[in-house]
């Protein structure tokens, strides 16, 4: 990609290895990104990759391993390592490099945490509660219709949830991971849900999960809130197919 560098001549030499795994990681991830390392094609060995990016064994092991545990490289034994999916590249316009992995960790991280709170919610939602989110789920509706939908009106739906649960953890973990979910939110409506299309698939994301706590079934509250979470991960990462519907 134009403008970008191979070499990791600037951090510092006693950077420590998890320092330096994440910035090999980073570097890996922007080539799949810019199509130097293709879909599908096998990836330069090891030793190859230790001598391009300045780096030892081990770092560059480490590195891989990030990449197969987020799912961007697959490994074959005898073989080596592959590309698995390439996410698309405006990820690179809207968000610099270094918190990419740090948004999709904090998708997979929401998904279990807003999971468990929408659950709790069904249990113990007031009707105050159902009301702020039929409130923040009208809202919604409404930003939809003048296609100006905003990051703060879909941070108050799942704010409303975490209140819902009667549990000021919830509360508290959800307001403090506000600038990542933002982050997100914003970088997924900017390049990957722009259409109508995808912004009525979000809202009908929303009211399954509203009309299970509402209907106070646990079970599909909380299937209802990890499919919503899960959806919007993959579209930001997977490109432009829409994800099954709840």
């Amino acid at each position: 990609m134009p403008g970008r560098t191979d070499n990791l001549s600037s951090i510092p030499e006693k950077a420590g290895e998890a320092r330096l795994s994440s910035a090999v990681y980073e570097q890996i991830f922007t080539l799949i990104l810019s199509g130097e390392f293709p879909l599908n094609a096998r990836m330069p060995a090891e030793a190859e990759l230790a001598r391009r990016f300045g780096a030892s064994r081990p770092v560059i092991r480490e590195a891989l391993a990030r990449l197969r545990d987020d799912g961007v490289i697959i490994s074959r034994q005898g073989s080596g390592s592959y590309v698995r999916r390439r996410p698309d590249d405006a990820v690179l316009r809207f968000m610099p490099i270094s918190s990419i992995a740090d948004i999709e960790r904090c998708f997979e991280f929401r998904a279990g945490l807003e999971g468990a709170a929408a659950a709790l919610a069904a249990a113990r939602a007031e009707q105050r509660d159902l009301y702020e989110l039929k409130a923040t789920l009208h809202d919604l509706g409404d930003c939809i219709e003048r296609g100006q939908i905003t990051s703060e009106a879909d941070e108050r739906f799942h704010l409303a949830v975490a209140r819902a649960t009667q549990n000021h953890y919830y509360v508290a973990v959800q307001t403090s991971l506000q600038a990542h979910i933002a982050a997100g939110m914003h970088l997924g409506r900017t390049f990957s849900a722009p259409s109508e299309a995808r912004q009525r698939l979000m809202q009908e994301e929303h009211l399954a999960v509203l009309e299970a706590i509402e209907a106070r079934d646990s079970l599909r509250a909380r299937a209802a809130m990890e499919i919503h979470i899960n959806n919007a991960r993959y579209r930001m990462f997977q490109g432009t197919s829409v994800p099954a519907r709840p």
